[in-house]
């Protein structure tokens, strides 16, 4: 193996050390050079790194590379893990649970995802239009009530999705508080991970009560309208923890990432202010500069030539969304932040048969809280230095611990 071969664990995830919203000048480097290359895995793992967006969408949507979690190697050290999670060959193998449907492949994929399609159509979500802007509004309200200066994380960013997937859920409001206490531990992994798998369990015995009581006094939510199909309660338990990690923290980090980025961008910002007709690209421009998700992992189940590269039956390739996301072939000047660009073609949610089931209610919620922010505040502006504000780097999701604001 050759020396200079880097490691994965550093490039999967890291941003440039001049600003918090550019991929690495090692993964811009790999992309000019080589946009499929060997790496090695923090488990020794010898795979691949995908760094160009043509070679990840074909990775993306050929059904020779699976999803699956049991085949799969991590480029990120995972830390502590419980000793049933990691099989005898060191892959992550959490035991199988009914219901979560984001890393197995094949039929049984093809089953839940047909069942939870219809359910997030993009006229349902727009549907869903008046609900995220009385939360938003209830959420900038409460901001301007306590005056100046104000955390927009905890007053904003995290509020709105929270409430909305109670909503799409059906958790009653009396349990809202607690629910989401416990829901921003286990997606923020804000906690020890003794602390992070305690809630997480606590998440699943009350969603699990849950569906018990939807089963018997079904409401106006996702939840009962599944327990009239053939699933079990196991499974609609698990359904309800993957909506939830999946619908919660990215937007949120959505939220208060792009509002970061806006700030240090006035001229964009005005821009978005005095011409509200720019939200649609603006959100689609903010999802492919921020590419909070900063990277996805399938494992090729033949021998297959990607971008003239071999890559064997077992190989994991990890794509860095981040990196595809700035390719320059399509996307002129990726690293500019540019609200008027048409960003069609990002892979923030990925492509294919496992792109993101709930991109359409992301948007909802992006191109309602951001022009509602920007209206009740005509002069937000950050109340520390840019250096001072906390990063959430390291993790599966890119964000910020705090965004000290003032008006």
């Amino acid at each position: 193996m050759p020396p200079s071969l880097p490691e994965v664990s550093a490039l999967a995830v890291a941003r440039s050390e001049t600003t918090p919203f550019d991929p690495s000048e090692e993964l811009a480097r790999l992309h000019r050079e080589q946009p499929v290359t060997r790496v090695v895995y923090p488990d020794g793992h010898v795979g691949w790194l995908v760094t160009g967006r043509a070679a990840a969408r074909a990775v993306l949507a050929d059904p020779r590379f699976s999803s699956h979690i049991e085949v799969m190697h991590l480029p990120v050290d995972m830390g502590e893990v419980p000793e049933e999670y990691v099989s005898a060959d060191g892959t992550l193998a959490p035991p199988k649970a009914p219901g979560e449907f984001t890393n197995i492949d094949g039929p049984e994929h093809a089953r839940y995802r047909g069942l939870l399609t219809g359910k997030f159509t993009v006229r349902r979500m727009r549907q869903l239009s008046d609900r995220v802007e009385q939360f938003t509004e209830d959420c900038l309200d409460a901001m301007e009530f306590k005056g100046s200066p104000a955390d927009l994380v905890e007053a904003f960013a995290r509020p709105i999705p929270a409430m909305v997937i109670c909503d799409l859920l059906g958790v009653p409001y009396e349990s809202r508080e607690q629910f989401e206490r416990k829901a921003e531990i286990v997606v923020g992994n804000e906690g020890s991970p003794q602390e992070v798998y305690e809630a997480f369990g606590e998440l699943q015995r009350y969603l699990s009560g849950l569906v018990r009581q939807k089963r018997i006094e079904a409401t106006d939510d996702l939840l009962s309208d599944l327990t009239t199909t053939d699933l079990t309660d196991e499974e609609l338990t698990n359904i309800g923890v993957v909506l939830l990690g999946a619908g919660l923290d990215t937007t949120a980090n959505m939220l208060a990432l792009g509002t970061f980025a806006l700030l240090r961008e006035p001229e964009q910002l005005e821009a978005w202010r005095s011409e509200p007709e720019l939200t649609d690209s603006a959100v689609e421009e903010l999802l492919r500069y921020l590419s909070v998700i900063p990277y996805t992992v399938r494992t090729a189940t033949t021998d297959v030539a990607v971008a003239g590269q071999l890559i064997k039956a077992g190989e994991s390739v990890t794509l860095s969304i981040q990196a595809v996301n700035r390719d320059p072939e399509h996307f002129p000047e990726p690293d500019r932040l540019d609200l008027r660009r048409s960003a069609r073609g990002h892979l923030t949610f990925a492509h294919g048969i496992h792109q993101c089931l709930g991109q359409q209610l992301a948007r909802v919620e992006l191109r309602v809280a951001f022009p509602a922010l920007l209206r009740r505040f005509p002069d937000l502006r950050l109340a520390v230095p840019p250096g001072d504000v906390p990063l959430r780097a390291g993790g599966s999701i890119y964000g910020l611990r705090r965004l000290p604001v003032t008006w």
